[in-house]
């Protein structure tokens, strides 16, 4: 009996341990948001969460007002709701609010990768110097060269390349933008090389763990998808041919790593995380931007009379037999239309989650001067894609695409937009806000545009059924990024010329 009773208290210690650790027993303290941790243990709402993002925060919002805090995997994270109160998020100093410790933790949970001393500096200077101004230029030059080689590589003769095509819509446009973008970030190589079979492997393996990443981060994936997922991860331990950009970073970071296998092994992690950060979204907004601009015949045209004019004021002309078209950047930059359709599209597709750490006690306060206490260790986060992207009061008629919404009748880019009277500065928010905003918003953007540009001057293009309705999104893309459709869309394409 004796010794019994030790055994018994010590099952009790851990038994209350472990049910703290789960979250049972925290409570609202006064000062801090509304608390709703959910049913179950540890992982409170995650499955809902993850199931439908925006109806779970649309409810919650509903019961709880513009901020509260719900638990969400053994996180507990703080929803701010209210647009006007974007700001004290975005610019909190890092010392209170964090996103490297979320990019790190999801990193690592998702690749397997952990970051080295100095890598996030490293990583801005060499983003800053090849993925803006100057720099942005030779890397859009690559993409387009790629991009015209993979559309047009398996284009016949003449008579018979006036002939429809058929294809998927999706399929299409996430694998000739995604194979394009690798070949301008990690290199090109010979046609119908050995590597440049890998490098169409690579394209696949890519895919693959894109459709298994929502579940990945949120640590829910089921025993056979998560080995699944190890395999994938396993399999890109091999070497890659790598642009100016990715050698600037990695010849600094490799000499911080002492073991040359495990310093090769962190390289191709870290390639991979690039990978997907750089590629993962592309192929879906071109899906959906060319989807919308077939759906919408005045869409359309407009677009089409803007690239065609742009094309023919720069001296050159789409003919058979003739050269590729040289898209340069100073041609990218005269497409008002073409903007302002992209960030319509973005608008409607565009799903980022965007998260913080709270590095330490804190408070938040809203636009209206209310104050809410934060602890150390949780985690706070707006999703801008319900509470401002799709919010009739600034943006009427939210599901619908229109392409001139961010246009000014003078054709000048519209920015001015408002909620109950008052100018919401972050009216969209498609790349992230502040210090987490991406650092290669502007070589995406140039990659969508120049795919959307050279397929209209190049092709005819139409729906197979014109009817089809618009597929509806995947629910489980809710936060991270670009949302995908359920089913593909049949489309046909021919030469204009």
């Amino acid at each position: 009996m004796e010794l019994l009773l030790p055994i018994l208290l010590g099952f009790l210690a851990c038994l209350v341990g472990g049910l703290y650790l789960l979250g049972v027993f925290r409570q609202r303290r006064p000062g801090e948001p509304p608390l709703d941790k959910g049913l179950i243990p540890w992982l409170g709402h995650v499955l809902e969460f993850r199931r439908n993002t925006l109806k779970f925060l649309e409810r919650m919002a509903k019961k709880h007002g513009e901020i509260f805090t719900v638990q969400l995997g053994g996180f507990y994270i703080t929803f701010v709701q209210d647009p006007f109160s974007f700001g004290g998020f975005v610019k909190e100093s890092r010392d209170k609010l964090d996103f490297r410790k979320v990019a790190l933790h999801l990193a690592h949970r998702v690749f397997g990768y952990k970051a080295v001393e100095g890598e996030r500096r490293i990583l801005r200077i060499s983003s800053n110097k090849h993925l803006k101004g100057e720099g942005l230029e030779e890397v859009t030059q690559a993409f387009m060269s790629n991009l015209q080689n993979m559309m047009l590589h398996n284009i016949g003769s003449a008579a018979e390349d006036r002939t429809w095509k058929e294809d998927g819509l999706f399929r299409y446009s996430y694998n000739v933008v995604f194979r394009a973008g690798y070949l301008a970030l990690f290199g090109n190589v010979p046609h119908k090389s050995e590597q440049s079979e890998e490098k169409a492997k690579e394209k696949d393996r890519a895919e693959s763990e894109d459709q298994l990443f929502p579940r990945l981060a949120y640590g829910v994936l089921p025993p056979m998808e998560k080995l699944a997922a190890e395999r994938i991860k396993m399999t890109n331990i091999k070497q890659f041919t790598l642009t100016t950009y990715f050698w600037d970073v990695l010849s600094i970071l490799k000499m911080k790593t002492k073991d040359n296998i495990s310093g090769w092994v962190w390289d191709i992690q870290y390639m991979f995380v690039l990978l997907w950060a750089s590629q993962s979204n592309i192929g879906p907004s071109s899906f959906w931007l060319l989807l919308f601009l077939m759906k919408h015949p005045e869409a359309m045209k407009a677009v089409k009379e803007e690239v065609d004019k742009v094309l023919k004021e720069s001296g050159q002309e789409v003919r058979p037999g003739g050269p590729m078209v040289n898209l340069t950047r100073e041609m990218l930059l005269k497409t008002p239309i073409l903007d302002s359709a992209v960030e319509e599209n973005l608008r409607l597709t565009a799903a980022p989650l965007l998260t913080r750490a709270v590095i330490k006690d804190m408070t938040f306060k809203m636009a209206d001067g209310r104050e809410y206490l934060l602890r150390k260790g949780d985690r706070i986060a707006i999703f801008p894609f319900s509470s401002v992207q799709h919010d009739p009061e600034i943006h009427p008629e939210p599901h619908s695409f229109k392409y001139d919404r961010f246009l000014n009748p003078d054709g000048t880019k519209k920015t001015d937009f408002y909620k109950a009277g008052k100018k919401v500065k972050y009216y969209t928010m498609p790349w992230g806000s502040g210090v987490s905003m991406c650092p290669g918003r502007f070589f995406a953007t140039s990659e969508l545009k120049q795919f959307v540009f050279l397929m209209l001057v190049y092709f005819e293009l139409e729906l197979k059924n014109p009817d089809e309705k618009i597929p509806e999104i995947d629910l489980s893309r809710y936060g991270f990024g670009m949302m995908q459709p359920v089913r593909d869309v049949q489309f046909r394409y021919r030469l204009r010329y």
